[in-house]
């Protein structure tokens, strides 16, 4: 209890960046309860609540406050899909090892403009659904950010199939292979590169890949996943055969959950003061890219703060309701 109406209250006023939500959060929200169904989705009255409930349109107006309304919809798209194969990837019922890779493998092959014949991995309305949210940053970007992006993807799943192995066969990773495993199945590298898809602004592979905005990248990746890590310890102590920092940290020094919470609690706020340090210390890249990398850095810093306020406001996390709904069309698939 101390965790919801305490500890997580307190690192979100914790957080030093602005909390920001987009105009069309709300227009957008009913806009993809209207169009899921579309993508032939199977979508009865408490799968629909589930959807509603997840507010997948609000998370992405977080994250990015300043996309277009049209923009929106296609990343709110993008999340609803991401987050329906986190369920069809996790939990009772979930897909089995080789469903995992195939679903990676279609899904790498489709982002790379590959997917000719149709990959066996990844069909239905899953696939519907990424053919349709993938069009418009396909026609719009180039062929570097695409590939880029479609590494991010792939590393994300990636891990998603890591995670299923390991629980498929007991293992509970140590803190050191947890935090590295944590930074793929977050999908946090996957939002990143969309920050340049809203501005229209992608940045140089040789910037991007800087070693200190990737260090950026990674303290914001872990922000976000250890603060989602506490705000799911109860479901995770039952379901994610030890894939908790909490956890983890609990088993590897053997001491009581509570006081594993605390240690999070604090790595978290010692991450938080190296990640406000380590981006006053980012140089200038010149003045053609200034403002590209500091729109890419502020979308890093949104994330963990969006991310923080969406935990807090969806029903994903407060009181976790289940899967969302079988959308794969496989019968290995969470209901």
């Amino acid at each position: 209890m101390r965790l919801a109406t305490e500890i997580l209250p307190a690192l979100r006023d914790a957080c030093p960046v602005a909390s920001r939500q987009s105009p069309y959060a709300e227009e957008t929200q009913r806009w993809l309860m209207g169009w899921l169904p579309q993508t032939g989705l199977p979508l009865d009255e408490p799968a629909r609540q589930r959807l509603a409930g997840a507010r997948f349109a609000h998370y992405a107006g977080r994250l990015y406050p300043d996309a277009t309304e049209a923009d929106l919809r296609v990343l709110s798209a993008l999340f609803t899909w991401f987050f329906l194969v986190d369920d069809a990837c996790d939990g009772p019922g979930r897909l089995e090892l080789a469903e995992i890779r195939g679903l990676r493998d279609g899904a790498v092959l489709l982002l790379q403009g590959r997917s000719r014949p149709r990959h066996p991995g990844l069909r239905g309305p899953l696939r519907r659904l990424l053919v349709n949210a993938w069009r418009e940053p396909h026609r719009r970007m180039p062929t570097r950010w695409r590939l880029r992006f479609a590494d991010a993807v792939a590393r994300h799943l990636d891990g998603t199939w890591q995670e299923a192995t390991n629980k498929s066969r007991g293992h509970a990773p140590g803190v050191t292979e947890y935090v590295a495993l944590r930074r793929a199945t977050s999908a946090a590298d996957v939002s990143y590169p969309l920050t340049e898809f809203v501005t229209g602004r992608p940045l140089p592979d040789a910037v991007y890949h800087h070693p200190l905005l990737r260090e950026l990248r990674d303290l914001g990746n872990d922000l976000l996943s250890w603060y989602n890590d506490l705000a799911s310890l109860a479901s995770d102590a039952a379901t994610s055969g030890g894939h908790n920092l909490v956890l983890a940290i609990a088993t590897e020094r053997q001491v009581p959950v509570d006081d594993a919470v605390e240690l999070v609690t604090r790595r978290w706020h010692e991450s938080m003061r190296q990640f406000v340090d380590r981006r006053a210390a980012v140089p200038s890249f010149g003045p053609a890219l200034d403002a590209a990398v500091t729109a890419h850095l502020d979308g890093v810093a949104r994330a963990v703060r969006g991310t923080i306020d969406w935990t807090l406001e969806s029903t994903r996390y407060a009181g976790k309701e289940g899967h969302l709904i079988n959308a794969s069309g496989s019968k290995g698939a969470p209901s």
